[in-house]
């Protein structure tokens, strides 16, 4: 029988990849809350950037479909898309801004949990790191990728045209950079301007979205004035998101102004 103190923990990375790309799934975590991610090979059934990805999406979009039949196909179409990006996107902002180094992206699998993409397991390779302009640069270059080829798999199944699929990912980078300036309050508005314009530079989505300064409180913010729709209003037409376009702007900078300072309390 094996000795059971030679099985390693994947907490205790066997080289120098296994230990970065343990920290930086770590730093996920705790930085997000709820960003659950393991070193490792794809599962069975996961998607996998380059895999043959149909029966999962189609799994997804079948599920969406069968939950909310009134929203449409558009809608379907959206939630396959930002299900698909939300965890590279995330992952890529953390690895840049708060760990401090690059991991490769095609080493990336994601798990469907229900009606969501949720979890993920990142294959231990050795990190890239350098100044944070040129880190946002090789991010950047190998989300776009990725996302280049969600597209045309979401397109396999349901319509989504390059414009909109553009603005929800400049939302998601967007929402991100405010997310960032929430947790490391380190760092100016101007610097988090800054790196929001090169995220935004580097994935070809000039143009597409912008951050909003506000006052508020005694202090200042940024808040995202976004151009895409989730079109989450097709579930419930009377509850609009808080960043959303369609609703008077008074009203969207208002509710966005008091979420950021609820996030900015101690």
């Amino acid at each position: 029988m094996a000795d059971p103190s030679a099985k390693r923990s994947y907490l205790f990375g066997s080289n120098d990849a296994a230990s970065a790309t343990t920290r930086l799934i770590a730093t996920a975590a705790a930085a997000t809350g709820f960003m659950k991610g393991e070193p490792g090979q794809a599962r069975p059934g996961w998607y996998q950037q380059g895999a043959d990805n149909g029966a999962m999406l189609t799994q997804l979009r079948d599920q969406l479909a069968a939950s909310y039949p009134a929203a449409g196909a558009p809608f379907w179409a959206v939630r396959l898309w930002t299900n698909l990006l939300w965890q590279p996107a995330y992952l890529s902002v953390v690895a840049v801004h708060l760990h401090g180094a690059v991991p490769e992206l095609s080493g990336l699998s994601q798990q469907r949990s229900g009606l969501y993409i949720d979890g993920y397991r990142l294959q231990p390779q050795p990190m890239w790191s350098g100044s944070v302009e040129a880190m946002i640069e090789r991010a950047a270059s190998q989300l776009k990728a990725m996302t280049d080829l969600m597209l045309k798999e979401v397109n396999a199944l349901e319509k989504l045209r390059p414009l909109p699929a553009k603005r929800l990912l400049a939302d998601r980078m967007l929402g991100l950079m405010v997310w960032l300036g929430q947790r490391r309050r380190d760092l100016s508005i101007e610097q988090i301007e800054a790196y929001s314009q090169a995220w935004l530079r580097a994935l070809e989505l000039d143009g597409q979205g912008a951050l909003e300064r506000v006052e508020a409180g005694g202090k200042r913010l940024v808040i995202v004035k976004r151009k895409g729709c989730c079109l989450d209003y097709l579930i419930d037409p009377d509850r609009l998101c808080a960043t959303c376009p369609k609703q008077d702007n008074a009203v969207r900078i208002a509710r966005q102004t008091a979420n950021a300072l609820a996030e900015m309390s101690p």
